[in-house]
């Protein structure tokens, strides 16, 4: 299961009951942030949820109110004695910016892994498989999209058919090589599993839809709301609550959070009718927005 908390939903700056962009997934103990807006230390706390764990840090793009409570998270996590190496991901700069903020932040007493992202790349961060592909934001801007992968179920006839002795089983079954077998010798074809996809800062792409294609969440943008808002969307390179509206329903998502409000839509709520006419799952999300996504069956 992966463990989803919107942390902030505010774009360009912060509202007395609204922080900056950040997101936290877990899975099994392990987390990944994607972004780290103003306030973004404040939020983790408020959402009851934990420093250590993170793995990683996923950056859009540099933009204040996407990166500008990294600082302060890179201090708190080294006062809380953090040894392990975070691993920072972001789009073409990656170096620059996180060299000038060393000048804020000279020493830590763990190591800053840095992966500098340049066209459409899969990796693995905090225990899940992601796709980083480039938005359309006027500048190097990434969105990303994420998949806990699920292995087949146990086939104890296969096992047998393979030759597999029964005292490798278990640890088979649990994906790793054991006696000179392999996972699948034992297991059956892979199962889905779980989707989602987050998108922010950019015109509205028809890769959403095709990496969000039956996912099982979709976390897209609704910097402004109302028809007529598209013309300044386009100008400034964001997607209105509609369009992020069309961009799930092509998809056939299961459901949709809208999020990165502008400061000139304190109220994104009083669009919920509108937009819901074109898909009608979605959630106007507040700061704190949580969910556990699980498994199918």
């Amino acid at each position: 299961m992966i463990d989803v908390c919107l942390l902030g939903t505010g774009g360009m700056m912060p509202l007395p009951d609204r922080y900056l962009t950040a997101l936290y997934l877990r899975t099994d103990g392990r987390a990944l942030l994607v972004d780290a807006g103003e306030g973004t230390q404040s939020a983790i706390r408020s959402a009851s949820l934990r420093f250590k764990p993170i793995e990683s840090v996923l950056l859009t793009h540099y933009h204040a109110d996407h990166i500008s409570g990294l600082i302060g998270l890179l201090l708190t996590l080294g006062n809380e004695d953090r040894s392990e190496p975070l691993h920072v991901y972001g789009p073409a700069g990656l170096r620059r910016v996180i060299g000038a903020m060393h000048s804020i932040v000279p020493e830590l007493p763990f190591d800053l892994v840095l992966h500098e992202i340049f066209g459409e790349t899969e990796f693995s961060a905090g225990g899940l498989s992601v796709t980083a592909y480039e938005a359309d934001h006027g500048m190097p801007c990434l969105s990303y999209a994420f998949e806990l992968k699920r292995s087949g179920r146990f086939d104890p006839e296969k096992a047998r058919r393979n030759g597999v002795p029964m005292e490798y089983w278990s640890v088979l079954q649990k994906g790793q090589a054991a006696g000179g077998f392999e996972p699948d010798d034992v297991l059956g074809p892979a199962r889905r599993g779980i989707r989602l996809v987050y998108s922010t800062d950019t015109l509205p792409l028809a890769r959403t839809a095709e990496l969000g294609a039956g996912s099982d969440l979709m976390i897209l943008e609704g910097m402004f709301g109302g028809t007529d808002k598209d013309e300044r969307a386009a100008f400034t390179h964001h997607s209105t609550m509609n369009q992020s509206a069309y961009l799930a329903k092509q998809a056939g998502a299961k459901e949709l959070w809208l999020t990165h409000y502008s400061p000139a839509n304190p109220h994104p709520h009083l669009y919920a009718d509108e937009v819901r006419a074109i898909f009608p799952n979605t959630v106007i999300c507040a700061d704190g927005q949580k969910k556990t996504l699980k498994f199918e069956d």
